[in-house]
């Protein structure tokens, strides 16, 4: 059964960090191509970062350089460090393959951006 848990996330003011980890429990992780996603209040789940096996990875836009996503292919887990956070990303996060899995989505983790 798939199943991923994120954890991490929390109040921090803008400008602020946070480490966002995802447990996988997935067959084939190490092989797997794996994101970040995040969903706002009445927005669409849009996607925030990619990293593939080999640990290239890929972002949105609007987290370039900001964002560093990563993985532990020992431990089947993922990362996401954010750095300079802005209101507008208080969002609950999610992590899961790229393309995602569409039945096995966590909890996700929210992160709220405020002072």
């Amino acid at each position: 059964q798939v199943q991923f848990v994120e954890s991490g996330g929390g109040l921090v003011q803008p400008g602020g960090s946070l480490r966002l980890s995802c447990a996988a429990s997935i067959s084939g992780f190490r092989s797997s191509v794996m994101a970040w996603y995040r969903q706002a209040p009445g927005n669409q789940r849009e996607l925030v970062a990619v990293v593939i096996p080999s640990a290239i990875t890929n972002y949105a836009a609007f987290v370039k350089g900001r964002f560093t996503i990563s993985r532990d292919n020992a431990k089947n887990m993922l990362y996401l460090q954010m750095n300079s956070l802005k209101p507008d990303e208080s969002a609950v996060y999610y992590c899961n393959q790229s393309p995602p899995l569409s039945n096995s989505w966590g909890q996700g983790t929210q992160v709220t951006v405020s002072s």
